[in-house]
């Protein structure tokens, strides 16, 4: 299976969210979601699987990031990210997340002693914190660290739309 399994576009559905949000998905799949960690492991354990993230600025402008290999660990690593094979035009924001477990507001697996999930608003593969943090809050046109961020392509501006999609290869 080939598909979307984040996407958000204009605030509406709150990411802040705990860990069983995050293992079952929430969201529309119309508007904006998560897949959900469970349905990630499942689908990237039977293949090999390709990531493309796909990033939009208020501006308009656009950059992608390409990852030939992707791959979520079961919920026994707390849904450990594999990521290799960085190209694109967004430069690469994931390496610094590679090996890390998952976190939520009410489940801290970052190595930092901060609790990165509570401290930048978010759920992700947090490590010292991020590079990062495409579900963190949706703030619109506003430079935070909070927000929906890319720091190797701009900064700490949040983002205005992100998708996150997988590929079998």
């Amino acid at each position: 299976m080939d598909g979307f399994f984040q996407h958000r576009q204009d605030g509406r559905v709150d990411f802040y969210k705990g860990w069983e949000d995050y293992v079952n998905g929430f969201g529309n799949l119309k508007t904006e979601f998560w897949l959900g960690n469970d349905k990630l492991y499942k689908l990237t354990s039977n293949g090999h699987y390709e990531l493309r993230v796909d990033l939009e600025d208020f501006n308009g402008d656009r950059a992608y990031a390409k990852y030939s290999n992707f791959y979520i660990g079961d919920r026994s690593t707390n849904y450990k990210l594999t990521v290799k094979g960085y190209s694109g035009t967004a430069g690469d924001s994931l390496k610094h997340h590679n090996n890390r477990a998952f976190s939520t507001k009410d489940k801290d697996n970052s190595s930092k002693t901060a609790d990165c999930a509570d401290k930048y608003k978010g759920a992700w593969w947090y490590g010292t914190c991020h590079d990062a943090n495409l579900n963190g809050l949706y703030l619109g046109n506003k430079k935070d660290n909070k927000g929906m961020r890319w720091a190797h392509w701009k900064a700490s501006q949040s983002m205005k739309t992100t998708t996150m999609m997988i590929r079998r290869v």
